[in-house]
């Protein structure tokens, strides 16, 4: 027979809604239209109007949307106002989508059903799985150099590591708090799915780039590379400043090995050279060290 406490958790996720969350700023020319998208897959769409200087929010809540309006403060920011209030609303699971109709709402079901059937704790929506889409070839290298980074750095491997179509189970939910600044949330999506152990799987989306970017694409490329190296120090410091530390001492090793040479052959002391290589060794000794005494450190604070 079955239980009371089981029929009413039964009920409870039957209940619970399924939600889309929007980080928007001036996307008053394609809000509108992804939220009536959205709407035909979810039960509630939110949108975070990030100090939208346009009709953003006007629109956002013409076509049904509940809209948070908060002073621009960057993608992460945003993300975190909008899972906190799906959290609040007790959400089955969230959907996360860009506002600039680069994302086409109807591959929402296919991001949902692994979650749904318990597969998966976060879902990622993948550029390179197999769907046509007209990505230029430059977004292509830049994204993939970008996946490998943050692949190698994360310890989890994607094949879209920057797509920003993603659904996330209960769970995923409430495990995620975002530090980043700017667009480098995606690669710390990476970083706390190790931290947390989360299951993830990849789904293939369709794109849409007929829109010129409203980003400069090597600054966003640049904001987000710099983005990951401090993950990689926030998140593993031994990995960040072990190999920062064998680097400078494999280049101190070379330069001293350069100036035995030159005194053996010329009886001549490079002294610059000698102590550069001295004081890239002392550095790498200590990266290494601080490295080693962070990881203690967050591996103390993690199991408390």
């Amino acid at each position: 027979m079955v239980s009371q406490e089981t029929l009413q958790q039964a009920k409870n996720a039957l209940a619970a809604p399924l939600i889309a969350v929007i980080p928007a700023f001036n996307e008053d020319r394609f809000i509108a239209s992804v939220v009536l998208k959205a709407r035909r897959h979810v039960d509630h769409v939110i949108v975070v109007d990030d100090g939208s200087q346009d009709e953003t929010a006007w629109l956002a809540e013409a076509a049904g949307a509940e809209v948070i309006r908060q002073a621009n403060s960057g993608k992460a920011a945003a993300l975190n106002t909008g899972l906190a209030a799906a959290q609040a609303r007790n959400a089955a699971a969230v959907i996360l989508l860009d506002g600039d109709g680069q994302h086409d709402p109807n591959d929402i079901p296919r991001l949902l059903e692994p979650i749904q059937r318990g597969a998966a704790d976060l879902v990622v929506g993948s550029r390179f799985m197999g769907l046509a889409s007209n990505t230029p070839r430059w977004r292509i290298i830049g994204q993939q150099a970008l996946t490998a980074l943050t692949n190698a750095a994360s310890g989890v491997a994607l094949s879209d590591s920057q797509s920003g179509f993603r659904a996330l189970s209960q769970r995923a939910l409430s495990l995620m708090n975002f530090t980043s600044r700017g667009f480098s949330v995606e690669s710390e999506m990476q970083f706390l799915m190790r931290q947390h152990n989360l299951q993830a799987l990849e789904v293939p989306i369709r794109v849409n780039y007929d829109e010129k970017p409203k980003r400069n694409p090597f600054a966003h490329g640049f904001q987000v590379l710099t983005g990951v190296l401090r993950l990689v120090g926030q998140h593993r410091p031994l990995f960040f400043f072990g190999v920062t530390g064998m680097l400078a001492i494999l280049i101190g090793l070379i330069l001293g090995a350069s100036v035995v040479s030159t005194y053996n052959t010329y009886s001549s002391l490079a002294l610059g050279t000698a102590l550069i290589a001295i004081t890239l060794c002392i550095i790498g000794v200590f990266a290494i060290f601080t490295g080693v005494i962070l990881h203690t450190i967050r591996a103390y604070m993690t199991e408390r």
